[in-house]
């Protein structure tokens, strides 16, 4: 394995992080208009949504911080792939991947708790059913 092997997962898990960031953004700006919104009209419904945000803080914590040692140990395997110490660089480099499979992982457990967040939203809209 050469330099360029880990390099070419460098811009991938800069942007990564990047989305991970708006993530995390968009659901602190949604717990804050909740909450807001449930100390003016305390509703079960808004506080249970605010307990599924608080889950998906903390995935969302957790795979940033999966997601940064990723891009350390990234960063380590081109310096020891630098250095031509490729067993390191090898051994840093497949570690940089767990870690990064790891990080996508938590982002999947996230979507299924945001579908589940949705569907408590949406079961206010419900309608009962029409009788003919």
């Amino acid at each position: 394995m050469n330099i360029t092997t880990p390099a070419l997962l460098f811009p991938a898990i800069s942007l990564l992080l990047l989305a991970y960031t708006n993530r995390f953004l968009v659901i602190a700006q949604l717990i804050r208009s909740l909450y807001k919104q449930n100390k003016e009209d305390p509703d079960r419904d808004l506080r249970e949504q605010i307990l599924h945000l608080r889950v998906r803080i903390e995935a969302i914590r957790r795979m940033q911080v999966l997601g940064v040692l990723s891009f350390i140990l990234c960063v380590l395997a081109m310096f020891f792939l630098f250095l031509e110490w490729s067993a390191w660089g090898t051994g840093f480099f497949a570690a940089s991947l767990v870690f990064l499979v790891a990080s996508l992982g938590f982002s999947l457990y996230e979507v299924q708790i945001s579908g589940q967040a949705l569907n408590l939203q949406l079961k206010g809209l419900e309608l009962p059913p029409r009788k003919l």
